[in-house]
């Protein structure tokens, strides 16, 4: 039976929702990361930020949140962590002072060598070739981004 075999006033069963099996992966993945990324001193949330500014170093805040789908009430408080965890500096834009810019530390930049490991186990965990994830990886990016535009 699928989704649209279910009588108009009843649910299908949980597992079936696609919004819970993406819910539920992240919730997975998020705790398949978190020893992985404990061992390198980081969350998952700050791993996300760290892989963002070794993309590109030097960003302002709304442009980290943009690319991150954070808030600035959830970034805010992340990135003021990371700066007391001296992986990350953050100063007014001298070009436009409301803007707050984020740079990486030397602490910050070192911690990319330790990190490169990271993106390696999933694949391995989940038994997929690289094609495979990318593959999915992609489909859940398209629904994402449908989602958005359709706000």
């Amino acid at each position: 039976m699928t989704q649209l075999d279910i009588p108009e006033d009843d649910f299908a069963p949980l597992n079936e929702f696609l919004c819970f099996t993406i819910y539920s992966t992240g919730h997975a993945l998020a705790q398949f990361y978190r020893p992985i990324l404990e061992a390198i001193g980081l969350t998952y949330p700050q791993y996300l930020l760290m892989v963002a500014l070794w993309a590109k170093d030097d960003q302002i805040i709304k442009d980290l949140g943009s690319r991150l789908f954070l808030e600035s009430s959830t970034l805010t408080p992340l990135v003021k962590r990371m700066e007391s965890a001296g992986l990350i500096s953050r100063c007014r834009d001298p070009k436009d002072e409301r803007q707050v810019r984020v740079r990486l530390t030397d602490k910050g930049r070192a911690l990319k060598s330790e990190a490169l490991k990271v993106p390696g186990c999933i694949q391995s965990a989940v038994g997929m070739s690289a094609e495979k994830v990318m593959e999915i990886q992609a489909a859940v990016a398209g629904i994402r981004d449908r989602l958005i535009e359709g706000r």
